[in-house]
């Protein structure tokens, strides 16, 4: 996952994005959240392949995660 995702301040705001593209997790999980499937999603965006999407999948499980441990 950390190969597939970058934080760069000058892209997106700072938002995670999948390396080499501008798009970030977010969008991946809003795509996801609003019923598109993987597959629409990929030919919507070409520049994404399946392990893109599950990285950014990882990235919010691991990112909820550390706020549990915080708040706990």
């Amino acid at each position: 996952m950390e190969n597939l995702i970058t934080i760069n301040s000058e892209i997106r705001f700072g938002k995670p994005c999948i390396i080499g593209t501008r798009i970030a997790v977010s969008d991946i999980l809003q795509w996801l959240a609003n019923g598109m499937t993987n597959s629409e999603i990929i030919n919507d965006f070409p520049q994404l392949k399946l392990e893109h999407i599950n990285a950014a999948l990882q990235f919010a499980a691991n990112r909820e995660m550390i706020t549990k441990m915080i708040s706990a």
